[in-house]
């Protein structure tokens, strides 16, 4: 899905569809003309991305700092909870005039994956803007467009009088870029979550390079997994027998094969998407001290993504014993990453949280495409809890480039998401009383 000519993709976004009326704003808090003449949400966006929130050592307390200004521009209350040493999850808070009723979640992460400074044509952190109003900097996709449509959507609702029955929670959390484990992982399981009373969430999503929007329900399971291949070392000059490396191509040819027939499954079918499939990659080999020496034990890594709808324990962790048995004696493997959430969000139209999203989005003539997500995000740590929870990021007729070199964002894309979530956050703040809220 991913597209580098840059030209095309400014010539495509230069036109783009006009599903909502344009707002003038309501004022420079509402999202009107900043000072420089640039829309003021879109100053804000660009100020965002320039905070250095990257890996390994992210500057979360120049977003905290950030954060806490937005906070009393909206005139919000601010919870912070440290959930983790120098890990801090911040909650911005909306009270709605039933307390009581369960609460909508705006949930985004505040840092961003490293760069390779020099396949990149601007500074990846200075949010240069280029004359078709494309904004490059590491975050516009992921997921720092969303945070400040977040923010921007809320300013304008306040700033026009709104009130909503369900409380609305703003928060912004770090580390799920490495895993999310001193990160939402972490207080998904504290008291401090369950008071927020959640009962629907929205996270991110990724672009679509066509018309219309993608919208996730569920999302692979990674399993990250190291076999360990022990044979009988000698020298380098005689053929020994039961080497590690017989075991270990063995248990290579195994795991790539499947890789094979999945990419197959993918590429033949009309039925599927990315998320649908079980991704196979050979990441890490380790073993040997010297070109003479046949090793006593070589390790194979491998990133496996895979579906909620394969069964994990009985299915596919069995299909790993086999091939380390058919490989030879002696091979364990372990794993370094393992999740077993098999959790969907219903996108059955019965459903009233989905109902509510999907007609909302409909009445702004947008087409939703429901996938699987093939990756993975905070949005299974919500699921794993029981709540649902959707992946949406309101970006079409743009390429994917999460994580990649030259990352961007049409400045007119991010302001129409900004006017998508003026209309889907009091949607979902005013479904009336559930059967859940009793």
């Amino acid at each position: 899905c991913q597209f580098t000519t840059n030209t095309r993709w400014s010539k495509y976004t230069s036109s783009l569809v006009t599903m909502l009326p344009d707002k003038d704003g309501s004022g420079g808090c509402g999202g009107g003309q900043a000072t420089s003449g640039e829309d003021y949400s879109v100053n804000l966006f660009r100020e965002y991305l320039r905070l250095r929130t990257v890996h390994p050592e992210p500057d979360y307390d120049a977003a905290l700092r950030f954060l806490d200004r937005i906070a009393e521009e909206l005139g919000l209350p601010m919870k912070k909870i440290e959930v983790c040493p120098g890990r801090v999850v911040s909650i911005m808070t909306w009270q709605g005039t039933n307390p009581a009723l369960k609460s909508i979640l705006l949930n985004s992460h505040t840092d961003v994956v490293p760069v390779y400074q020099e396949h990149w044509k601007y500074d990846a952190f200075a949010a240069v803007k280029d004359a078709e109003g494309n904004i490059y900097a590491r975050g516009t996709q992921d997921m720092k467009c969303v945070t400040i449509q977040y923010i921007q959507a809320i300013r304008r609702l306040k700033a026009e009088g709104k009130k909503f029955i369900r409380t609305i929670h703003l928060m912004f959390v770090p580390d799920e870029e490495v895993g999310g484990h001193k990160g939402m992982e972490t207080f998904v399981k504290l008291p401090e979550f369950e008071e927020l009373n959640i009962g629907f969430a929205l996270d991110e999503g990724l672009a679509n390079p066509g018309e219309a929007f993608t919208v996730f329900y569920g999302e692979r399971n990674p399993w990250w997994i190291t076999v360990h291949c022990p044979g009988s070392p000698g020298h380098g000059s005689r053929f020994v027998e039961n080497t590690a490396a017989e075991k270990l191509r063995s248990i290579i040819n195994s795991f790539l094969d499947f890789r094979e027939k999945e990419k197959h499954r993918l590429n033949t079918s009309e039925c599927f998407t990315l998320g649908d499939v079980t991704t196979v990659n050979m990441t890490m080999v380790k073993g040997g001290v010297a070109y003479n020496v046949i090793p006593a034990e070589m390790d194979v890594s491998f990133d496996l993504r895979i579906p909620p709808t394969v069964n994990l324990q009985v299915c596919f962790e069995e299909q790993i014993k086999k091939w380390c048995k058919e490989a030879g004696e002696g091979i364990t493997y372990e794993f370094a990453q393992k999740h077993m959430n098999q959790n969907l969000t219903s996108t059955d139209e019965s459903d009233p949280w989905w109902n509510t999203f999907s007609t909302t989005c409909k009445a702004m003539n947008m087409t939703l495409e429901k996938e699987i997500f093939p990756a993975a995000t905070d949005s299974r740590f919500i699921r794993a809890v029981g709540l649902p929870a959707i992946g949406f990021s309101p970006m079409n007729r743009t390429p994917i480039l999460l994580h990649d070199h030259n990352e961007y964002l049409n400045e007119q894309v991010f302001l129409k998401g900004i006017q998508v979530y003026e209309n889907l956050v009091p949607a979902l703040a005013n479904v009336p009383a559930l059967p859940c809220d009793a």
